[in-house]
C-alpha cells in the first residue's frame, strides 16, 4: 500500500514537472537524432471537452455558494478543489504531448504520460505492423502476454517480441509481455523508423 502511496505522489508531481515543460515548449526523453512519436492528438478534443466543463463547474458553484451564503472558508477549500481539478487535467494533457513515444538506433520507448514507460531494446524485436483496435478497454493493460497501451480505447501499431519483456504497471506492479499493442498519431512513422536499423534476428 505505502508503495502504490508513493508511486501516485509521485505521479502527481511528475504530471506538474510536465505542465512545466509544456509551457516552455521542451520534451522529455527525446535525445538528438531519435524520433518523437506523438500520440495525444486523438484525446485532445475530450481533454478540452472536459476542460470546458470542470471550468464550467468551477465558476457556477462558487456562485451557488456565494448565493446561500456558505462560510467563506468552506468557499475557498471548495474553489481550491476545483481549480487543482483543472490543473490536473491540463498536466494530464501536458504529459502526453512532452512525453512522446520514442524509437533510437537502440530501443524503443512506449509510453503513457507519466504513468506509463517502457524501454524496448531493438534487439528483441522481431516483427512490427499496423494493427487497428478500437475497443481497448484500459489506458494500460497487461493479459496474457499482450500489453495494450490505448488512447481513446484505440491502439494502431502491433509490435512483436523475440522474448519476454517485463512490464511495470502505473502502480508499480509487474508483468510479462512478448506482443505490445500501443498507439501513435502517425503509425506509418513508427514502421519506418523501426523496420529501418532494426537489427536482423
Amino acid at each position: 500500500m505505502a508503495r502504490k502511496v508513493l508511486r501516485l505522489v509521485q505521479i502527481e508531481l511528475l504530471s506538474l514537472v510536465s505542465l512545466v515543460l509544456w509551457i516552455a515548449r521542451r520534451r522529455h526523453g527525446v535525445p538528438a537524432g531519435a524520433t518523437a512519436v506523438p500520440y495525444a492528438r486523438e484525446q485532445a478534443p475530450i481533454l478540452l471537452v472536459f476542460l470546458f466543463v470542470m471550468i464550467v463547474e468551477t465558476v457556477g458553484i462558487d456562485l451557488l455558494l456565494r448565493a446561500i451564503d456558505v462560510p467563506d472558508w468552506l468557499r475557498v477549500v471548495v474553489l481550491i478543489g476545483d481549480v487543482y481539478g483543472i490543473l490536473y487535467c491540463l498536466a494530464l494533457g501536458a504529459a502526453c504531448v512532452t512525453r512522446p513515444h520514442v524509437v533510437t538506433p537502440g530501443e524503443l520507448r512506449v509510453r503513457f504520460g507519466v504513468y506509463f514507460d517502457l524501454r524496448v531494446p531493438r534487439e528483441l524485436i522481431s516483427s512490427v505492423r499496423l494493427s487497428r483496435s478500437y475497443n481497448e478497454s484500459r489506458m494500460v493493460s497487461v493479459a496474457d502476454g499482450r500489453l495494450g497501451v490505448a488512447v481513446s480505447s484505440q491502439t494502431n501499431v502491433l509490435v512483436q517480441l523475440a522474448e519476454p519483456i517485463t512490464v511495470i504497471r502505473p502502480l508499480g506492479g509487474r508483468a510479462e509481455a512478448t506482443t505490445i499493442r500501443f498507439f501513435a498519431d502517425d503509425p506509418d512513422s513508427v514502421l519506418r523508423s523501426l523496420k529501418q536499423a532494426t537489427p536482423a534476428r
